[in-house]
């Protein structure tokens, strides 16, 4: 009965003082995460691109307005992946830094924004990710339920601001979506009037890099100059300023050993210098 209490003790203590903490489960479920993440970021894509397919559809139809509203979604879609990647690179630099985590009692400083971010994603990212839950669970014992706190509701401010951004409510602007409704009417070779007064917040059309959000090449590929083309494949390489030739290697240099003639045979020479053999 004595030890049993001891036990019991001991345990409780453990799990309050954060000895809880496992940190091969924490490992594992941070590799099926970024597994879950390339499957969900390869499928959300494949599922935009049909989507501006639907959109070109919309646009050869003069249904403007469900294609402004189709627009919407792609890119929210769009924002969903880029915030997936930055999860995922997260995911990837914790496993990279893992022995911080194992041999450290607070959260490095390399770590937090990582750590409070992956925290802070939980809630909002679970549904599709399941792995967030236990991760976030294994964070909250090895550092604590107050820092886990502040990380879910972003007070200590380590959260990234472009995924703070990026998973946010806030309807895209109008812009961006005169951009988009553009790009894909220019992939599909449709013609469409965009309309002027949607870049009053500042952001011109057609931008060759957009500030807003990473639209795929495919949309703007027949705005840029096409690569050129060269009837012999490849051209050599080819330098303003060619580098000095290198000067031969000295073959011959006063003081310097000279090679020496050496036998072919594996048998020492005669006495008139010739190589014989031995009949055995």
């Amino acid at each position: 009965h004595e030890s049993l209490r001891y036990r019991l003790t001991h345990s409780s203590s453990a799990v309050m003082f954060g000895s809880g903490f496992r940190g091969q489960k924490l490992r594992v479920n941070l590799k099926l995460a970024i597994n879950r993440f390339k499957h969900l970021e390869k499928k959300k894509t494949e599922n935009a691109v049909k989507a501006r397919k639907e959109i070109a559809e919309y646009l050869s139809q003069a249904k403007i307005e469900r294609a402004k509203i189709r627009v919407e979604h792609i890119i929210r879609e769009d924002y969903l992946v880029e915030a997936m990647e930055i999860v995922e690179m997260y995911c990837d630099l914790i496993l990279a830094r893992f022995g911080l985590i194992e041999t450290m009692k607070t959260c490095d400083e390399g770590l937090q924004e990582a750590v409070g971010t992956l925290i802070w994603v939980t809630p909002r990212l679970s549904t599709d990710v399941a792995e967030l839950r236990i991760i976030s669970e294994q964070f909250a014992l090895k550092y604590g339920k107050p820092f886990a706190e502040m990380c879910r509701a972003n007070k200590n401010g380590v959260v990234n601001e472009k995924v703070v951004e990026r998973l946010g409510v806030k309807a895209p602007p109008r812009s961006l979506v005169e951009n988009y409704l553009m790009a894909i009417g220019k992939t599909h070779g449709i013609d469409y009037d965009a309309d002027p007064t949607a870049f009053e917040d500042g952001l011109a059309p057609m931008l060759d890099e957009n500030p807003q959000v990473k639209i795929p090449l495919e949309d703007f590929h027949l705005s840029q100059p096409p690569p050129p083309s060269y009837p012999s494949g490849r051209p050599e390489t080819t330098y303003n300023n060619p580098p000095p030739a290198l000067a031969p290697y000295p073959t011959s240099q006063p003081g310097m050993p000279q090679p020496q003639n050496k036998p072919t045979s594996a048998f020492p020479p005669g006495p008139n210098g010739s190589h014989h053999t031995t009949n055995i």
